[in-house]
């Protein structure tokens, strides 16, 4: 079962046409980092589903944010989508240098809302890696973290006792890092929010933390948010104005040449890879323990 709710759309032009990523990606390279940061006017609020841009030239080039919180070491955190960016020479290390501004592409005068720390390469691969297509934002100190999206509200990470652990685990795993059953007794479901609309759906396939299925979304909603549906709580609905709440469950990926063609990468698989990461290198990963905030 899926189904598709409407609302007003925020934007009416397409950036691209049919993708198999949902990013319109920046290609990054020296001398081509980022426009001069600008003194930012007053405390401003970051949430899933803001939509943000690497370049302020470059509105239209633009990704979306999948959830907001801390990390262990007291750091304001966005994750998003890593095949939105590119460029190998800064790829796979965390990055202490401000050369990757980011932007709400609303409001591009504002200056950078944070900074990219953290992405994984696509690796050539037009739909990002399969299982660590993420990308880690420390968000800058004059923004307020928030739980509350346009339409979905996140209740903390989603942890799921006794389910497979994610392929990037340690072992043991934590719930935190175990994934959503898709076999046909499990009755998962996830509640998309994009460009389109809001969507909710369940899970028709997992493969290595990747899930599938009828929540559709379009170019430029890469990264964005995904929640677990909570039995028994209410579905988006004209009601209660689109709006649900729930666990963070991951980031919409991509569109792949399958049935349904929407994929999404796991929160499981990229709160084990921060945390495999920062086991091998501690204190130096940035997102490591990430917490989705409880600011409303």
């Amino acid at each position: 079962m899926f189904r598709r709710l409407f609302f007003r759309r925020l934007f009416f032009r397409r950036v691209s046409g049919f993708a198999a990523a949902l990013a319109v990606t920046a290609v990054l390279g020296a001398g081509t980092a980022h426009a001069a940061p600008q003194e930012p006017r007053a405390q401003k609020r970051v949430y899933n589903g803001m939509q943000i841009a690497f370049n302020a030239a470059y509105p239209d080039a633009f990704c979306t944010i999948g959830a907001v919180g801390d990390d262990d070491y007291g750091r304001k955190i966005a994750i998003s989508a890593g095949h939105c960016v590119s460029g190998p020479e800064y790829a796979d290390r965390d990055l202490h240098e401000d050369i990757i501004p980011v932007y709400h592409r609303q409001d591009i005068g504002y200056g950078p809302i944070g900074y990219v720390r953290y992405f994984k390469d696509p690796e050539g691969s037009m739909t990002g890696h399969l299982t660590k297509d993420y990308m880690v934002i420390e968000l800058a100190a004059s923004v307020t973290p928030s739980s509350q999206g346009p339409h979905l509200k996140q209740t903390g990470n989603l942890e799921v006792p006794g389910g497979i652990p994610s392929p990037n685990a340690l072992s043991p795993a934590l719930n935190s890092e175990r994934l959503l059953g898709a076999a046909w007794f499990n009755n998962n479901e996830l509640l998309v929010s994009g460009q389109l609309g809001v969507w909710y759906g369940r899970i028709t396939n997992n493969d290595r933390g990747i899930y599938q299925a009828h929540t559709q979304h379009k170019a430029g909603d890469s990264g964005g948010p995904t929640i677990w549906h909570v039995p028994g709580t209410a579905y988006p609905s004209e009601a209660n104005g689109f709006k649900a709440e729930g666990p963070w469950a991951g980031i919409t990926k991509a569109i792949i040449l399958g049935f349904p063609a929407y994929v999404y990468t796991s929160s499981a698989n990229i709160l084990a890879d921060l945390r495999a990461r920062d086991a091998a290198d501690p204190a130096d990963v940035f997102g490591a323990g990430f917490e989705v905030t409880s600011n409303p």
